[in-house]
């Protein structure tokens, strides 16, 4: 395909493949304008600033634009992006000024101001952009969902174990809302995380960021554990809770 020659296979898709960053920042504004869903793949760095801060040095990424204002950036590893904003946030893109060596950027912002939040993503190259317009107007429906399992834990506890307490669903940290926040019989905090199909390393990495993080909120010698409910893990997985002291109930969601 000729570069930056768009390409549609209806009204509703556009695609260039390998633009000029000029070329690359129409499209991206006139998806924007038009509320479209946009996405960019290409070589990138990320910077974040707000509730904290952070830098992702240049990389190859796919960067989505959402006409809600959330905006996913992805790396070519996981389910989960390694930067984002959520909805409500002020897209904007433009071409910065030719830096020392005379090289040009085409520049993304995600903006929020409550919180106040920046999320910039500046690409050196860029190999595709793409714009889509639809709509999607049906919920999706879960059999045996996450959901069910919290609804199973809240009504009989003792399906975690014996003597534990919920006292809290969606309690907010800084890595993240936990599941169920809760007491066992000897009255040490747990963390519960529920998923609704076998699970790898990822659960485990993200519940014990939420460990981590409750550990920090609550006083030193706090004891706090954490345990993923699923209806299994892999082997890795399984040696990765071990590795961090964290454990594991076999629950299947109502519906499986």
């Amino acid at each position: 395909m000729t570069s930056g020659t768009p390409s549609t296979n209806s009204s509703q898709a556009i695609t260039l493949e390998q633009p000029s960053l000029e070329d690359a920042r129409e499209a991206i504004a006139n998806g924007i304008e038009r509320e479209a869903l946009v996405t960019i793949f290409g070589r990138c760095a990320v910077d974040y600033e707000g509730r904290a801060s952070s830098t992702l040095e240049a990389g190859d990424r796919h960067v989505m634009l959402k006409p809600d204002g959330a905006t996913l950036v992805h790396t070519d590893e996981g389910q989960q992006p390694v930067n984002w904003q959520p909805p409500g946030c002020e897209h904007d893109v433009f071409c910065d000024a030719a830096d020392d060596d005379g090289e040009r950027a085409l520049v993304l912002e995600s903006v929020r101001s409550t919180p106040d939040e920046r999320l910039r993503v500046r690409f050196q190259r860029i190999l595709q952009v793409s714009t889509f317009s639809g709509s999607d107007e049906n919920d999706l429906a879960l059999s045996g969902s996450e959901e069910d399992l919290r609804r199973r834990i809240l009504e009989d506890p003792d399906l975690l174990e014996a003597g534990f307490t919920p006292l809290a669903t969606e309690r907010d940290t800084p890595a993240g809302a936990i599941d169920i926040y809760g007491e066992d019989a000897a009255g040490r905090t747990v963390v519960v995380e529920l998923k609704r199909r076998r699970v790898g390393p990822d659960a485990v990495s993200q519940l014990r960021r939420y460990v981590d993080a409750l550990g920090r909120d609550l006083h030193a010698d706090a004891s706090v554990r954490g345990i993923l409910v699923a209806p299994s893990v892999t082997d890795r997985a399984d040696r990765l809770l071990a590795d961090h002291g964290l454990e594991f109930v076999s629950l299947e969601p109502i519906g499986e």
